[in-house]
């Protein structure tokens, strides 16, 4: 067995027949704009979503914590990918064999702690809704293990291609899209995140069913325009928020499918613009998960308003207190319908 630890990254992009750029051209430039544009953007949404949560007293809940881990992988990935732009077209030549393992290594980290919150925000928000609770159980602690879980998983897999699992030593083996690493990685990659996404689909179908019939229930309390509204809110929710993904990766992931059991597929042609597609997936995230939120909403204007106005604390609980059968019962249902709004408007 030959390893080519020794050659530059020319080498390794000859091998796979992906050209590199000598000098500057009109895709070189527009890619790296449209790339940049999207940072700013990605990194200025989340900023403001890890502001609104550390701020306000009434997001320090178990959800919240995991949106705000959510805003901090995807300005990572914000982070990660503005790395990459000025590290790629005619400046990839300039890049050693380690430097380029660095480039790739913090966009998979980022991107694969991104998916993997989004996962862990399904499930918890499973967990809640079929407990019916105002807030998850999960204690601080528990979260807090939960957080360090996905970040070592994160940077495990962004790791391991520079640790071995390449094809420096079995050039063969060589992706078109990533030259230096190994197309078995590639696919394991793509499978796993087409798993999770599969995971998400499951715990939404389940989420939305179990909802619409709690919803009908209650609709004995409320009129049936409330009833239907809230039905349509629900999907429109779960359409947001697994549409979002599929348009985001799976162009992407496909792609990464296709370089690694097709050798003789064309998969350059398209592959800058489906990364740029997936780092969008990094500033849609807060506006499906936070923006929607009415008091992330209010939050917001505060911090970018906060020379303009004080920052003012209101309860969030009215204080009403329950005595008898038929109290408690009303109870129940308004703390269902709560519950339900919560994760229909989120």
């Amino acid at each position: 067995m030959v390893c080519y630890d020794q050659e530059n990254v020319s080498f390794f992009y000859n091998m796979s027949k992906k050209n590199i750029s000598e000098r500057w051209q009109t895709k070189d430039y527009v890619m790296v704009s449209l790339g940049l544009l999207v940072c700013a953007f990605v990194i200025f949404a989340n900023i403001l979503v890890m502001l609104a949560i550390f701020m306000n007293r009434r997001f320090h809940y178990p959800i919240y914590y995991l949106l705000g881990n959510l805003a901090a992988a995807d300005l990572f990935a914000g982070i990660s990918y503005m790395h990459l732009m000025f590290h790629t077209g005619p400046w990839t030549i300039k890049l050693s064999v380690h430097q380029w393992f660095v480039r790739q290594g913090l966009i998979d980290t980022s991107l694969t702690a991104s998916v993997i919150n989004l996962m862990a925000i399904a499930l918890e928000r499973h967990q809640t809704i079929f407990t019916m609770q105002l807030h998850s159980k999960m204690t601080n602690h528990r979260v807090v293990l939960l957080i360090v879980g996905i970040w070592l998983i994160a940077i495990v897999l962004g790791l391991v291609p520079s640790m071995g699992w390449n094809c420096i030593c079995d050039i063969q083996q060589c992706s078109n899209m990533a030259p230096l690493y190994s197309r078995s990685y590639l696919v394991f990659w793509a499978v796993l995140n087409l798993l999770t996404f599969t995971v998400m689909v499951a715990v939404y179908t389940r989420i939305f069913i179990y909802v619409r019939r709690k919803t009908h229930r209650m609709s004995q309390h409320t009129s049936q325009v409330k009833h239907k509204e809230t039905v349509v809110n629900l999907m429109k929710t779960v359409v947001m928020i697994l549409g979002c993904f599929v348009v985001c990766w799976t162009p992407g992931l496909v792609l990464l499918l296709l370089d690694g059991l097709c050798k003789s597929c064309d998969v350059l042609t398209f592959e800058k613009f489906f990364l740029v597609l997936a780092e969008c997936n990094s500033f849609m995230n807060p506006i499906i998960y936070s923006y929607r939120d009415k008091d992330m909403r209010v939050t917001f204007k505060r911090i970018l308003c906060f020379p303009c106005l004080g920052w003012q604390q209101k309860d969030e609980h009215s204080g009403v207190r329950f005595n008898t059968l038929e109290q408690e019962r009303r109870r129940r249902v308004l703390q269902e319908a709560w519950v339900v709004c919560r994760f229909t408007c989120i």
